[in-house]
């Protein structure tokens, strides 16, 4: 099966790049040079994945991701030198999967691509396969087969990765996980040792969770090791 990529990116010279080699890699690309154009490709077709530049004429990235995220949970991943803009597209609801920073290393984006399809695609076959299951963890209440959480008894409105994170730890209770695991786990992918992917998604996790995120309870930091979930 050909997957298809929607390359959303509008300096020409890195479009073309990243474009032919994911063609080289057996992909289908569309290339999109600002967000408009982008949205309206995106509501014609049928895409896997979307690789996204945050710096965009006409429609910016930030504002082309919260409206795709109004529509659908397909992977996002960022391509961005600016690490602000990065905390704001993982966290906030902004809700994107992944970010890789520029200048790029095109073997690690075709990695990170590869992957967040293999995720995507295993997530979805889970969900067909899983019966419906809910745990309640404090005043949490986590259904695994509806991807909701409650917390006394209002939804949390949490991103696909931040949903899994938490999956993780409930599933796992006696479990410590460090941020490699963690990354290799969610991301299903090699950990580079970049810290900020966890931290970003782990905040603002807790920022919905927690009643004091300075203080969790839901999801204990063990310093020097990794993280583990509380006990109730």
């Amino acid at each position: 099966m050909q997957h298809k990529i929607l390359l959303v990116e509008d300096d020409t010279s890195i479009s073309e790049m990243v474009k032919n080699q994911f063609i080289k890699e057996g992909f289908a690309v569309t290339a999109a040079f600002d967000g408009e154009q982008a949205i309206e490709l995106f509501a014609r077709e049928t895409f896997d994945l979307i690789l996204l530049d945050l710096m965009l004429p006409k429609l910016d990235g930030m504002e082309f991701l919260k409206i795709i995220r109004g529509k659908s949970l397909i992977p996002i991943l960022i391509m961005s030198a600016k690490d602000g803009d990065v905390d704001k597209a993982l966290g906030l609801g902004f809700g994107a999967d992944d970010y890789i920073a520029k200048p790029f290393s095109m073997i690690e984006l075709v990695a990170r691509v590869k992957a967040a399809i293999r995720r995507a695609t295993h997530y979805s076959r889970t969900e067909k396969k899983e019966e419906s299951k809910a745990l309640q963890i404090g005043v949490l209440a986590i259904d695994l087969d509806n991807f909701s959480v409650h917390k006394n008894g209002s939804e949390i409105k949490l991103t696909s990765k931040e949903f899994h994170i938490l999956k993780l730890f409930v599933t796992n209770p006696s479990r410590v996980f460090t941020k490699a695991q963690i990354y290799n786990l969610i991301w299903n992918d090699d950990y580079f040792g970049d810290e900020n992917v966890i931290n970003v998604h782990m905040r603002r996790l807790r920022e919905k969770i927690e009643d004091d995120p300075s203080a969790p309870c839901y999801i204990k930091t063990l310093w020097g090791i990794g993280y583990k979930l509380g006990e109730f």
